[in-house]
Order: structure tokens, then sequence, then C-alpha cells
């Protein structure tokens, strides 16, 4: 099958969030650097011409998705189970413990280490999600935007060149993955938009 006629499937990592603590991560909306760089994430993501974008219900992650598909008019909408590795139990945390919370994550993925499920029913759900998202749009590139850490699980699985909590780190707010459908290869990866 010839490049240009390969499916693709572009995961997003949402925009800046504006961190509020005492404020579960999950509840919070772009800040305002986070909608300004929502513009240069479209026209990164424009020349692989989604034909929809699908994004987790968090805010962030739905702004993300509304604003980019507003300046690519293209159809937005959400769907269940695209949503980041439930932390909702975990309070805010320094950087460092957090950093080094979900390196154990990945590590152990068979293990309870962070949040309310392990780093496997986190893959096991995303990818789920992802494939129902997949058969709800069955012709042309589609988009999602969701978050990290179910990013870098899915990306991983499936392309075992990488490291999950490496692909984590280098992962910024917003980047974005290109995988191949069916086969979720890697086809270019954006690290920071």
């Amino acid at each position: 099958m010839g490049h240009s006629s390969m499916r693709k499937l572009i995961l997003i990592k949402h925009a800046p969030p504006q961190v509020v603590p005492g404020t579960p991560a999950e509840q919070w909306t772009l800040s305002d650097a986070g909608r300004a760089a929502c513009g240069s994430l479209a026209e990164r993501v424009r020349p692989h011409q989604p034909v929809a974008i699908v994004a987790s219900t968090e805010p962030k992650a739905r702004e993300t998705a509304e604003n980019v598909g507003a300046a690519l008019a293209v159809p937005v909408s959400t769907a269940d189970d695209l949503h980041e590795h439930d932390r909702s139990n975990v309070p805010h945390l320094p950087s460092r413990e957090f950093i080094s919370l979900v390196e154990l994550l990945f590590r152990r993925p068979g293990e309870l280490v962070l949040g309310k499920e392990t780093a496997h029913a986190a893959s096991v759900r995303f990818r789920s999600a992802v494939d129902e998202v997949l058969l709800a749009h069955p012709a042309g590139n589609l988009a999602i935007v969701s978050h990290g850490t179910v990013i870098a699980l899915l990306v991983a699985h499936h392309n075992p060149q990488l490291k999950p909590f490496d692909l984590w780190r280098r992962l910024g707010l917003p980047s974005f993955v290109v995988l191949s459908v069916p086969d979720l290869k890697l086809v270019e990866m954006v690290e920071r938009v």
C-alpha cells in the first residue's frame, strides 16, 4: 500500500491545562497558553487531513479537540474510555515524585502503583476505546485527542522499539503521533508543537 493511501490514526496529547492544585487533574481546562497552542497544533495536523476528531471527555482534551476541529473545519465528538490513566484519587504531587511514580507504573504494568488502575488495565481500556472509535469512523484519517500515559502505552505496545516511559517523557503539551491503521505502527512523532 502506498504511503498516500495508508489510513492514519493521529493520537494527539492535549494542549497545556490550567493547573489548579486541589482540583483533580481530570477536571482541568486549558490555560490561555493551551488555547493559543491549538492554532499551531491544527496547522501541524492539517497535512494528515483528519476527517474527524474524537476526544476524551476530560475538559482539557475536549477543548483541544474543539479548537483544532474549528481550525480544520472537521467534526468533533467525544467518546468514553479515552481518558487518562485513572489517577482521580491521587493528590497534586511535586513533579519529581509524580514522575517517579509514573516511571514505576510503566515498569510494573500489572501492579497497582499509582491511581485506581494498573498500566495494563489503562492500556486495555484505551485500546478498546480506540478500536471502537475506528469502527465508528471506517474511512479516512482520524484524530483522537487524549492523554500522555495512555498514548505512550498504546504506541509502545505496537512499536516495541519504543519504551513507554521514555515516550511519555518526550511527548510535550501538545504533541502527537501518527500511526498506520490497522497495525498501529509509528509513522511520525511530533514531540512538541
